[in-house]
């Protein structure tokens, strides 16, 4: 009815405009104040955003995210008098006496409005701008305005003046994300609203008409001139006296990152920083929702994630521990992922994620670069990008974080032998493994003379590719390289879900790729790896379980990951590639990384030494360490008696450290028998007619039994605060411990 009412008085006023406009004014006037049957329209959907949560895997709550600090929804008792007066002095000084409407100021508006064919002056009274943040849009048309205080009047007649002032309070924008007097006392005064003086209820009152000109952090002058003007309305109106105005007068709005002050102050704090317990996990959980065109920071869900305290907290320390003695920029990155259903179940991107050189920056994460460049610093032309960026096959991957990663030096080789492997060249194939290897067909350029020497000398007599692979024998792999083709091996990458690696086609006789010249991040080469482990099925890294919108709708559910999982290598390729990496950790470059349990891994050692890493599997997690200098491309030497870094000495180190914690209670599980590896075309045509013989497993025979990194993935449900102010981790409780469901 209000609806169909408010359409003839627009028809009344667009039919009048003809007329005198004070005649018109008195019309409209005089229907706004009609006795209509009061019949307020539903309120719009709140403009605040709401706190998303984030839980563990064990349901507790590790994080909530926000855009802001919102609302903080207060009662009656805790709005201060002052604060009631200071807002009602300059917003609306006639609001105890009129009726929702200001007569005078109305008419004064409406008339200008109408002689100039459109909305010139606002005359709106506090009841009508909670009427605009509630009922109406905030359209400028002359229609809007007469709805508006048709809205108010009845506004003013179903409710109190005390309860229309306490919801404008409660719902008024202040500026810096801040909706109502809750919010805008916590987030400027670090108080409860009941606790404001009078300087700060004045500067609060006087944020109202222009937030974003007022709000005190980024205007502090602005804000104390316009906290003065209030507190001479509220002693023009007798509200306070002389001695209260001079003393809160006296003081000026100080924003507490100037420094210390100099006098009397309203000191105006630092926003209230977002809880967070795991930095790292939480703003890979954020990117990795942005990047499939979610805000998690203004949605209200509750996200239920991968991550588990007992392996995080064992990554924490590993990581912390190789880096105790070192100082900035020296980094260190642990990725950890579970290979039947990608779930990341730790992450530490960096020494300290708040402060250093490299703030904010998670070095376990890469990025997909626009434009790219291989070692040898000739640039991809236009038409090569789509090509060559690996993460351009697959958009949501796009991940950004420490960049585009860094090299992997010898870490790459497993995925050279995978190719091999699969064409059907054998572990016992043999090489000529000289210390020196010339590229044949190579064009020298700048930065790359065609030569492939091994890092500290080794090889010379030939070797087979199992020698080779246990050794890092440089030579050898470049030679494999060639013979499987470098599009072959970047293509094997991909399809092992490599995002953020890519490579140039430029120069591919130089066979550099297998020796780890493309950027990497952490999170990709243990999800890579984790392949292996689950025998050719690939289950992308994803930190999510599940996320439950704030309509109670599941919008993401991984809980079935595993059986999503899809065949990228056939089994045989895969369980001679672990089989072929346990002895890296057996007897070759990688005995420090040795956990007493079935394991396979490979060092990779950067050019220069400038990055070093340590990637190695159980069947139950795959983990990537990388070590290097966040900030420039510097050898890693004489750090904590190691005189070179290679990847077998810290970063190996710092994986078994983690790898022994992390699965000390889980039982000892071993890989599967591989098949043999026979020539290609046998292979092919065997796969056409019946697929991949799959091998015989070494016992125990069910790599699921027992192993908490594959419990139920059906996530917990979680009792969490409906909003939390302080950077306290929340009180979070749950059902049982073990056999949680959701709501």
């Amino acid at each position: 009815m209000l609806r169909r009412f408010g359409k003839t008085v627009s028809v009344l006023i667009l039919g009048a405009l003809t007329m005198p406009p004070t005649a018109v004014a008195t019309v409209v006037l005089s229907l706004i104040f009609l006795p209509l049957p009061i019949n307020l329209p539903r309120a719009n959907a709140s403009a605040v955003s709401s706190i998303s949560h984030v839980y563990d895997a064990n349901g507790t709550e590790i994080a909530v995210l926000r855009e802001f600090d919102q609302h903080i929804s207060v009662k009656k008792s805790d709005i201060p008098l002052q604060l009631k007066q200071a807002v009602v002095s300059s917003e609306d000084k006639n609001f105890y006496k009129h009726s929702g409407i200001d007569l005078r100021g109305s008419v004064r508006a409406l008339v200008a409005d109408l002689r100039g064919r459109r909305v010139e002056q606002g005359g709106s009274t506090i009841t009508q701008q909670y009427v605009k943040n509630v009922y109406t849009n905030r359209a400028r048309t002359i229609t809007r305005k007469v709805r508006e205080a048709i809205l108010a009047n009845q506004v003013d007649r179903k409710y109190s003046k005390d309860e229309i002032l306490y919801r404008y309070l409660n719902t008024i924008y202040l500026g810096d994300g801040a909706y109502g007097v809750g919010a805008a006392a916590e987030t400027y005064f670090h108080k409860s609203v009941k606790d404001l003086t009078l300087s700060e209820s004045a500067m609060l009152a006087g944020i109202i008409p222009a937030p974003s000109a007022f709000e005190p952090r980024g205007n502090p002058e602005s804000a104390n001139t316009r906290r003065l003007h209030v507190l001479d309305l509220m002693l023009k109106e007798h509200y306070i006296t002389q001695a209260d105005h001079d003393a809160a007068a006296a003081q000026t709005v100080w924003p507490v990152t100037k420094g210390k002050p100099t006098g009397p102050v309203t000191l105006i704090q630092s926003p209230v920083k977002e809880y967070r317990k795991y930095p790292y996990f939480v703003d890979y959980v954020e990117k990795y929702l942005q990047a499939r065109g979610y805000q998690p920071d203004k949605a209200g869900f509750k996200i239920y994630t991968t991550i588990d305290p007992a392996a995080q907290k064992a990554a924490e320390k590993a990581v912390s521990d190789s880096l105790s003695g070192t100082q900035d920029p020296i980094e260190m990155a642990l990725t950890s992922v579970e290979p039947p259903t990608g779930f990341v179940r730790a992450m530490v991107g960096g020494r300290d994620f708040y402060n250093g050189p490299v703030a904010n920056v998670n070095l376990a994460l890469g990025g997909c670069p626009k434009k790219a460049v291989l070692g040898s610093g000739v640039p991809l032309r236009d038409d090569q990008i789509k090509v060559a960026a690996s993460c351009w096959t697959d958009p949501t991957a796009e991940i950004s974080g420490g960049g585009p990663g860094r090299q992997t030096g010898s870490a790459f080789k497993p995925f050279t032998l995978a190719t091999a492997l699969e064409q059907g060249i054998p572990p016992t194939k043999v090489y000529p493994a000289p210390r020196v290897y010339h590229v044949p067909n190579c064009k020298p350029i700048p930065g790359n003379d065609c030569t492939i020497g091994n890092a500290e000398g080794e090889g010379g007599a030939p070797q087979t590719l199992r020698t080779a692979i246990a050794e890092s024998t440089n030579t050898v792999f470049a030679q494999l390289e060639r013979d499987v083709g470098i599009d072959n091996l970047v293509s094997m990458a991909k399809r092992l879900g490599m995002s953020s690696a890519y490579y140039a086609p430029v120069n591919q006789g130089y066979a550099g790729v297998t020796l780890g010249v493309l950027d990497v991040s952490p999170l990709d080469m243990a999800s890579a790896y984790s392949v292996f482990a689950n025998r050719g099925l690939r289950a992308p890294a994803t930190p999510i379980v599940k996320v439950v919108d704030a309509a109670g709708k599941t919008i993401i559910d991984n809980t079935k990951a595993a059986e999503k999982a899809k065949r990228v290598i056939a089994e045989p390729v895969a369980d001679n590639v672990t089989d072929m990496l346990r002895g890296v950790i057996d007897h070759g470059t990688g005995t420090a990384a040795n956990i007493g349990r079935p394991a396979a891994g490979k060092t990779g050692t950067g050019q220069n030494f400038t990055n070093a890493w340590f990637v190695g599997y159980t069947p139950t997690l795959s983990t990537a360490v990388w070590m290097g200098n966040a900030l420039k491309l510097e050898p890693l030497v004489h750090i904590k008696g190691v005189s070179r870094v290679f990847g077998g000495t810290i970063p190996a180190r710092t994986w078994k450290a983690f790898m022994s914690e992390a699965l000390k209670d889980v039982p000892v599980t071993d890989f599967s028998q591989p098949a043999p590896i026979r020539s290609v075309a046998d292979d092919l045509r065997r796969a056409a007619r019946q697929g991949f013989d799959p091998g015989n497993r070494r016992e125990p025979s069910d790599i699921t039994s027992g192993s908490k990194f594959e419990y139920d993935v059906t996530p917990p449900t979680a009792v969490a605060p409906e909003t939390t102010t302080t950077t306290e981790p929340p009180t979070t409780t749950t059902t049982s411990a073990g056999g949680i469901t959701f709501p």
